[in-house]
């Protein structure tokens, strides 16, 4: 099934919901006056009925970015209240259900006929599933005001016993997942990269995702990314949103390869120099490390593009190996196994859920249940991975927690 069939289901599935809730507030609340109750309904069907128009119109007609991901969180924050109601409606109706089994046992006990009141609906559950529902309308409201350009600076001490001396306290910035086509405040974008370059980064990785689908999606933000600079250079590697997938599908086609190709040229245009299964040498005062970078390589449903024994391809003599893998789940797919030489891999991908709870000693998202590694720094054996959880966000344009992250890793030899 392709996906206007799939989209025109969904759609009717969620007015035959938006039937059954109204009809369920209007029960509970008779009170209303007639003029009340017309005037209600009439604004509630042009917000249901118009947010699924815009959807379709945002999927599919060429419309402003910002218009579109406006459409998209109006009608995902409806929908997450729709369905925090629904809960407390079937509870409902099963109480209904139960009342009316009961009568009915009742009634033939005694020989009389099925008479009375109509059961009616409960007004304390569906205000309670009112309330209910606009918990998380609140909370995911706040969340895009507040979280979605709320950058966090987060410092690592990153441990490597054969660092040579001459990196000793070098400093490395890590962002990822930038996904510029959710964006819609390109001042605060800036602000994020202004914060990054404060730091004064000696080199600084991009670890995937710059875009949802296409590359044009770049093309109002390019010049701010584009000051991303670093005396050592700015590395980065693909996401697995990076190459048209999600829209052309996995099959190639002219328009497919035409947007990969200008997705690699629109890195080196930002002056990002872009590993594709390859790797560069850093050299400072006659010593060397090396920073390799594979495209997209995941476990389960996401692509295999990356090939680790070409990034490797001449690397046996440096001390140090520091890899860009978008998706962390390739560090214990591949690299735990198979490639023992690599020191430290550095991925995104997860956004920690872009929801959760994050403390120095603690944090928690319902991204752990997806990903074993999903934010921060992990060791195993002599590896480590060190998972950022995005700068930007895809659907939900929001934070609930889990913060845009900017990460600012000095090099040591120790402790």
């Amino acid at each position: 099934m392709g996906r206007l069939p799939v989209l025109i289901l969904v759609n009717l599935i969620l007015l035959a919901f938006d039937y059954y809730c109204l009809n369920a507030i209007l029960a509970v609340f008779k009170k209303w006056k007639p003029e009340t109750k017309r005037k209600f309904k009439i604004i509630y069907w042009l917000i249901s009925i118009g947010l699924v128009v815009g959807v379709f119109v945002g999927i599919y007609v060429n419309i402003f970015l910002s218009a579109r991901a406006i459409i998209l969180v109006a009608f995902f924050l409806t929908t997450t209240c729709k369905i925090c109601l629904l809960p407390f409606l079937l509870i409902d109706e099963l109480r209904m259900l139960f009342l009316k089994a009961v009568k009915k046992i009742k009634n033939k006990k005694t020989d009389e006929p099925i008479e009375g009141e109509k059961i009616s609906r409960s007004a304390f559950l569906t205000k309670a599933g009112l309330v209910t529902a606009a918990v998380p309308l609140t909370s995911l409201t706040w969340g895009i005001v507040s979280g979605a350009y709320d950058y966090q600076i987060k410092r690592v001490k990153l441990v490597l016993p054969n660092l040579p001396k001459a990196f000793e306290g070098i400093k490395l910035g890590q962002i990822s997942d930038i996904h510029s086509g959710s964006f819609y405040d390109k001042k605060a974008v800036k602000g994020g990269i202004e914060m990054m370059m404060n730091e004064k980064p000696d080199f600084i990785f991009f670890t995937g995702d710059l875009v949802n689908n296409l590359t044009k999606e770049v093309r109002d933000y390019q010049d701010v990314f584009a000051k991303l600079k670093a005396p050592l250079g700015v590395y980065s590697t693909l996401g697995n949103h990076d190459y048209g997938d999600y829209h052309f599908g996995k099959e190639s086609s002219p328009a497919k390869i035409k947007n990969l190709q200008d997705m690699i040229l629109t890195h080196k245009i930002m002056g990002f120099d872009l590993l594709m299964n390859e790797n560069r040498r850093l050299k400072v005062d006659g010593e060397e490390i090396g920073v390799l970078g594979v495209e997209n390589w995941g476990t389960g449903r996401f692509p295999k593009y990356g090939k680790m024994e070409m990034a490797v391809q001449n690397t046996d003599d440096l001390p140090i190996k520091l890899l860009l893998s978008h998706d962390p789940s390739h560090w214990r797919g591949e690299i735990l196994p198979k490639y023992p030489q690599i020191d430290v891999t550095f991925s995104g991908h997860t956004h920690g859920m872009q929801f959760g709870v994050q403390y120095k000693e603690y944090q928690w998202s319902p991204a752990k249940y997806i990903y074993k590694e999903w934010s921060g720094l992990y060791h195993e054996q002599n590896q480590q991975l060190y998972v950022n959880v995005g700068f930007g966000f895809l659907g939900y344009p929001g934070r609930v927690g889990i913060l845009p992250e900017i990460t600012i890793f000095e090099l040591t030899r120790g402790v």
